[in-house]
């Protein structure tokens, strides 16, 4: 058996969709192996162009640019649906402080405040913050959620098809009202204590996350071995990974696989953009038939991280743990007693 190398993710073009059969024959079988032995792979081939990523990557600079007073006017403990600014410190996995600050960005709606009987999790839908004087942030960060939406539905598709589901199966659980999330992260280096967690490691829940990554690494994938390995940065690709949803809705042929960020040198800057391909909120995911269900080697259950039929639960779960004081705030109520 030949043994795996760990110098890269597999690789991924999605364009050979439109290269005739041969290509998307290719395409499928290297989805497949790439979702069912590592849950990560690079895609390339995707569509969206250096000057819409460009685009994107300067509004987020000016955005971390500005004076912190004016960061801090969008702070996300002033938004009940978790939107906002995050200062570096206050968001956490797996107990511990994550040594980056971000802006987290939704699809525009207004707010939903949840009416008597109605699940907690419609906190989660509501407006967005923006940057008095950076109009040019809502514009572009928008404009990157309907444009990776859209690559990632093409790309959810011919995953199901490559593992022999029908490629529609979960099309009616996301269209307008899906749930995208967007995040714009900065990594200012290590913190003063020594920790090296930019991002602890974690699972993501959602379906698909598409990550633009910069060049400045720090991407850590956990292999086949058990041990964690350095993602390089490959230049217009982005990184994707399956989240718990498809691990669960395949029993476990797809795999979720943890992943961390390793935060770069005191005196470096690392950027990078994760979308999180996320359906409704009340989106109940059913069981993906496909014919190697069989073969499904079942979902490792972790007590301390329990997974609800209802899409929205599994994501109101994760924002209360990560983020403390937006929860203390404005949702004490949905708090465990210590």
């Amino acid at each position: 058996m030949t043994k795996p190398s760990y110098q890269q993710l597999p690789i991924v073009d999605l364009s050979a969709v439109e290269q005739g059969p041969r290509a998307r024959a290719l395409l499928r079988e290297q989805l497949h192996r790439a979702a069912h032995d590592v849950g990560f792979f690079q895609l390339v081939g995707h569509g969206v162009s250096d000057a819409e990523t460009e685009g994107l990557l300067s509004a987020m600079r000016r955005f971390f640019a500005l004076p912190e007073a004016e960061r801090l006017a969008i702070d996300n403990v002033r938004s009940p649906h978790f939107r906002g600014y995050t200062r570096t410190g206050d968001e956490r996995t797996g107990g511990r402080q994550d040594w980056r600050d971000q802006l987290d960005i939704g699809a525009e709606r207004p707010a939903r405040v949840p009416g008597p009987g109605e699940p907690a999790y419609w906190w989660l839908e509501g407006p967005n913050q923006w940057p008095a004087g950076l109009p040019e942030l809502r514009t572009a960060a928008l404009g990157w959620i309907e444009r990776l939406s859209g690559v990632a539905q093409r790309l959810l598709r011919e995953l199901l098809a490559a593992i022999g589901a029908p490629a529609d199966f979960y099309d009616p659980i996301f269209g307008e009202r899906a749930h995208p999330h967007l995040k714009l992260v900065r990594y200012p280096g290590s913190a003063g204590d020594g920790a090296d967690q930019g991002v602890g490691a974690h699972k993501d829940y959602g379906f698909l996350t598409l990550l633009l990554q910069d060049r400045v690494g720090g991407l850590q994938v956990q292999r086949e071995d058990g041990l964690f390995h350095d993602v390089p940065p490959l230049p217009g690709a982005f990184v994707v990974n399956l989240g718990e949803l498809l691990e669960v809705a395949t029993d476990g042929y797809l795999v979720a696989t943890n992943h961390r960020v390793v935060s770069p040198p005191s005196a470096v800057e690392r950027f990078s953009v994760p979308f999180f391909y996320n359906p409704r909120l009340d989106a109940r995911v059913e069981p993906l038939p496909f014919p190697h269900a069989s073969a499904a080697p079942g979902v490792t259950d972790d007590p301390a991280n329990p997974l609800f039929a209802e899409y929205g639960f599994n994501e109101l779960k994760g924002k209360l743990r990560a983020h403390p004081l937006v929860a203390e705030r404005h949702h004490a109520e949905l708090l465990s007693p210590a």
